[in-house]
C-alpha cells in the first residue's frame, strides 16, 4: 500500500510544480502585456487571467492538496520518519513551498484587479525560487541522512547563485534586443 501512496505522491507532486512553474510564467507573460497598447492589453489580459484561473483550480490546487494527503498518509504509516533530521527539514521546505504557492495565488488575484506590482523580471527570480525548493526537497527525499549538511547548505547557496545570474545574463540580452 505505501508505494502506491509514494507513487501517487510524486505525480502530484509532478503535476504541483508544473503548475507552479507555469504559473509564474503566466503571471511574467501577464505583466509584460500591460506595455502593449489598447485593445491587445485588454485582449491579452482577459486571457492570461482565465489561464491563471483555469492552471490554478484545476490543476496546481487539487494537485497541492493531493501531495499533502498522501505525504500526511504515509508519515502516519511510518511515523518513525517524523524523528528524521532530514524529514525535519524537509518538512520545513514543504511549509515553505506552500507560503509560496498562497503568494501566487495572491499575485493571480491582485493582477485579475489590475494590480501589477512585480516586474516581469522580478517574476522571473521569484520563479526560481520554486526551482530551489524542488532541488532542496528532492535532494532531502532521496538522500536522507547520507548527504552532510554542510554539503547541502553550500548546494543550495550555488544553485540559488546560478539561477539568479541566469536570471540577469538574461535580462541583459533581452534589453539589448
Amino acid at each position: 500500500m505505501y508505494n502506491y501512496i509514494l507513487s501517487l505522491h510524486i505525480i502530484f507532486i509532478v503535476c504541483w510544480f508544473a503548475g507552479l512553474f507555469y504559473m509564474v510564467r503566466l503571471f511574467i507573460y501577464h505583466t509584460e502585456a500591460q506595455e502593449k497598447p489598447e485593445p491587445d492589453r485588454k485582449i491579452l489580459s482577459d486571457q492570461f487571467e482565465l489561464m491563471e484561473r483555469k492552471l490554478w483550480y484545476i490543476i496546481t490546487v487539487p494537485s497541492m492538496w493531493l501531495v499533502l494527503a498522501a505525504g500526511i498518509t504515509m508519515l502516519f504509516i511510518l511515523p518513525a520518519w517524523l524523528q528524521q533530521p532530514w524529514m525535519q527539514i524537509k518538512l520545513c521546505f514543504v511549509a515553505g513551498l506552500i507560503v509560496y504557492h498562497f503568494i501566487c495565488q495572491n499575485k493571480m488575484k491582485q493582477m485579475a484587479k489590475g494590480i501589477f506590482k512585480w516586474t516581469s523580471t522580478q517574476l522571473r527570480i521569484w520563479n526560481e525560487v520554486a526551482t530551489i525548493f524542488l532541488f532542496a526537497i528532492v535532494f532531502l527525499a532521496v538522500l536522507k541522512d547520507s548527504i552532510g549538511w554542510i554539503f547541502g547548505v553550500v548546494g543550495i547557496i550555488v544553485l540559488s547563485m546560478i539561477l539568479m545570474s541566469a536570471v540577469k545574463i538574461y535580462k541583459y540580452y533581452r534589453t539589448k534586443k
